[in-house]
């Protein structure tokens, strides 16, 4: 596959809001989703969980692109220990809200900064934020169910859209509620040489 040359890295994501994110920073990316299964493996930790996904999707990606970083991300809801992903119908989303009401519950998105002709030098992580959703009416959940917004996305809501209005605070990083901890990524750039933001 062909690349630009003044590609610094392949998003391996079709998540627009990671799109947003790193064009934010003015790092200058292409995208190229993966396509593997994201279901969970037996006894796995949140953490865990999302750290493998996301390892997956970018040494996937990674094998099509070799001469170039690639990123690898992966986010989930978990409340009491159940992992809510992006829900299947309306009655799923709906059936998530009402779980997230009145609650906190905690957001983990992991990532890995993949290139295959330095495989010792890729990154792993993860970063946890906690967000609480306020009370929630179900007439409430079926409005917002109603606009859309929540079908694609881990938890059915978005703290960047519609769902800024029901979320009632976020401890710790924000964008990584967003899909992608911006800041813990922006650093691990700048340490593999791949992008500074600063430019310094």
């Amino acid at each position: 596959m062909k690349t630009d040359p003044k590609i610094h890295l392949v998003l391996a994501s079709a998540s627009p809001r990671r799109r947003d994110l790193l064009s934010a920073i003015g790092i200058h990316f292409q995208v190229v989703p993966a396509n593997i299964d994201e279901g969970a493996a037996d006894n796995e930790s949140p953490a865990t969980h999302v750290k493998r996904l996301a390892l997956a999707k970018a040494r996937q990606v990674s094998e099509k692109i070799p001469d170039l970083w690639v990123l690898g991300a992966d986010t989930i809801v978990v409340k009491d220990e159940q992992i809510l992903g992006k829900p299947r119908n309306k009655q799923d989303a709906k059936r998530m809200l009402s779980i997230l009401s009145h609650a906190t519950h905690t957001v983990y998105t992991g990532y890995a900064l993949v290139h295959a002709r330095q495989p010792k030098r890729e990154k792993i992580r993860h970063v946890r934020s906690s967000v609480l959703i306020r009370r929630l009416a179900p007439e409430e959940i079926a409005a917002y169910v109603g606009t859309g917004e929540p079908m694609d996305k881990a938890g059915a809501y978005a703290v960047q859209g519609i769902g800024a209005a029901i979320v009632e605070r976020v401890s710790g990083s924000y964008t990584n509620v967003v899909g992608l901890p911006l800041c813990e990524v922006a650093q691990d750039l700048k340490e593999l040489g791949i992008f500074d933001f600063l430019g310094s």
